[in-house]
Order: C-alpha cells, then sequence, then structure tokens
C-alpha cells in the first residue's frame, strides 16, 4: 500500500499532474496484466517512488490520468494516503503526453503546477540540499519561463536509452541537443508549468514536445540540473538494472 509523508512546510507549488496512462508495451509481457506504472521494482510498483518524491516536495493534491488496466490503477490510488489523488480518465481514448497533461490540468487549481511520469524516479538526493523537486518549484517564474524541466547527465542515469534530449546553456536555457553540443541533458520527466501556457491548446490528443520547441523557439525553456541518481524501468530488463541501484543505495 502506498505511503506518503508531507512536508511539514508548505511548499510554493502544492499540486502536480502525474502521467500514468501509457500502455508500457516495451515493457510486454508484464504489462499484458497490469499498467506500467504498478510494474513491482524493488518491492514496490514504480507509482510509488513517484508519490514519496512528491510528498517529500510538499505536493497536498495530485490528479493522475488512467487508461491501460485503468481499475487496477483506480483501486491502487484509492488507497493513497496523505495526498488528495483526483482521475482524469482516458479509457476512451489516449490523450498522448499532451492531451492528457492539459485534461488532467482542468482537474486541478489554475496555478503552477508540477508535472511528472509515473515510469521513472531517482534516489541518492543530497541530504544537505533542498529536494530536486522543491527546487524546482522554487526555481519556476512564470513570468520569464514557459517551462522549468528538470534535467540529468547522462552518467546519472540508470535503464536509459542513451539519447540526449537537450543541451543546456549557463543562463539555464535549453535548446534540442545537436551532436557535439555542449552541456548535453537527459530530460528526467518532471517540469513545472503554470496552466495559462495550455489555453490555446488542441483538445485532442497531441505530444508536450509540440510546447518544448515552441518554448525553444521564444527562448523560455529552462533547465534545472538534477543531483541524484535517476531511473527509468522502460524494458523487463531494466527492472534488474534499476533494482541494483537501489539495493546499493540501500547498503549505505
Amino acid at each position: 500500500m502506498p505511503e506518503t509523508t508531507l512536508s511539514p512546510s508548505p511548499a510554493r507549488i502544492s499540486q502536480a499532474m502525474v502521467l500514468a496512462a501509457g500502455l508500457g508495451t516495451r515493457l510486454r509481457p508484464i504489462t499484458n496484466s497490469m499498467p506500467k506504472p504498478l510494474v513491482p521494482v524493488g518491492g514496490r510498483p514504480m507509482i510509488d517512488y513517484v508519490f514519496d518524491l512528491l510528498a517529500t516536495a510538499g505536493i497536498r493534491k495530485a490528479c493522475v490520468n488512467v487508461h491501460h488496466f485503468a481499475d487496477q490503477m483506480e483501486a491502487h490510488l484509492s488507497a493513497v494516503t496523505g495526498m488528495d489523488i483526483a482521475i482524469s480518465d482516458e479509457r476512451d481514448a489516449l490523450m498522448n503526453s499532451g492531451g492528457g497533461l492539459v485534461k488532467g490540468l482542468k482537474k486541478l487549481s489554475f496555478e503552477p503546477t508540477l508535472v511528472m511520469n509515473a515510469d521513472l524516479f531517482w534516489i541518492n538526493e543530497k541530504p544537505e540540499a533542498a529536494p530536486a523537486l522543491v527546487q524546482l518549484a522554487e526555481g519556476f517564474d512564470p513570468a520569464g519561463m514557459d517551462m522549468l524541466l528538470l534535467c540529468v547527465p547522462i552518467e546519472r542515469t540508470t535503464g536509459h536509452n542513451g539519447k540526449r534530449d537537450f543541451s543546456l546553456s549557463a543562463d539555464g536555457r535549453l535548446s534540442r541537443y545537436r551532436e557535439g553540443a555542449p552541456s548535453p541533458v537527459v530530460y528526467a520527466g518532471a517540469l513545472a508549468v503554470h496552466p495559462a501556457l495550455f489555453e490555446t491548446a488542441p483538445a485532442d490528443a497531441f505530444n508536450l514536445n509540440i510546447y518544448f520547441d515552441q518554448a525553444i523557439e521564444k527562448r523560455r525553456l529552462f533547465g534545472l540540473v538534477l543531483d541524484a541518481d535517476w531511473i527509468t524501468v522502460g524494458t523487463p530488463e531494466a527492472i534488474a538494472e534499476a533494482e541494483a541501484v537501489i539495493a546499493k543505495s540501500r547498503e549505505r
């Protein structure tokens, strides 16, 4: 059963959208009988690590979108304690990353929001520093940014396919990575955004990358570097890799 521990002090951002509706096709045959966010890693469903990170950042309410084995997801989410969970139902049609986010945001307040994928998480944050999601919330400035993305150096990733997503400039701006470009980073699957950005968004399915590229053109896409060990589980083989990192962390 999921357990969460809330931060004792209010956070600058207190709500989140968790993207959890994907089919998890690369994780078959495991996802032939369960949704990807519920696949156990180190003895826990992946999404529970996400809830831990959100709770530590002071998130009080989250919306989670569901599609694949939606009934299983809803049953699991009903057991989450210490956080108000809303459901964005995509049983009829998947909305892709952008459409799913826009639909889910309508169930939250019209204020800055953390957005996080349900199939990745990180461990081994430095105890002397503020949690990464707190840094993300505090660093987001809607006046000068469309979105602030959490990013991670490739050497701090486990289970990743090796692709570099962006280059991070000295002033914190992101651009699409091109071979040989300096400061390559991987998008860590978490960002801060204000729902106002999507007021003219399509009503149907679309990919969030559209808004990344638009923000880059306007010089309003920024990145924050994650100082932790980032884990993603996209294939059955990646589960063992993730569990090895978690086990090593628990030995410390």
